[in-house]
């Protein structure tokens, strides 16, 4: 299962581990991401999508139709 969200892009990043020493350790930032199911009410059927926390609070302010013409615009859906 690949680790992005399907409607803002966000995807796994890479940094490091700090010790107090200042040694450095490659680490792996992941997305807080979720499976949800929606309605599309323009369309009248239920998608799936793994989306992001940023994602859900999209959803909430313009809505399920909206974020999803979105997302496809910018090319994070097809």
């Amino acid at each position: 299962m690949s680790k992005v969200c399907d409607l803002t892009g966000k995807k796994v990043m890479v940094g490091n581990n700090v010790s107090h020493s200042k040694r450095k350790t490659k680490r792996t930032f992941l997305p807080n991401l979720f499976k949800k199911k929606f309605f599309l009410v323009e369309t009248g059927e239920w998608i799936s999508l793994k989306v992001s926390a940023s994602g859900l609070r999209n959803i909430n302010k313009k809505g399920v139709d909206a974020a999803v013409k979105e997302a496809r615009v910018k090319g994070f859906m097809k």
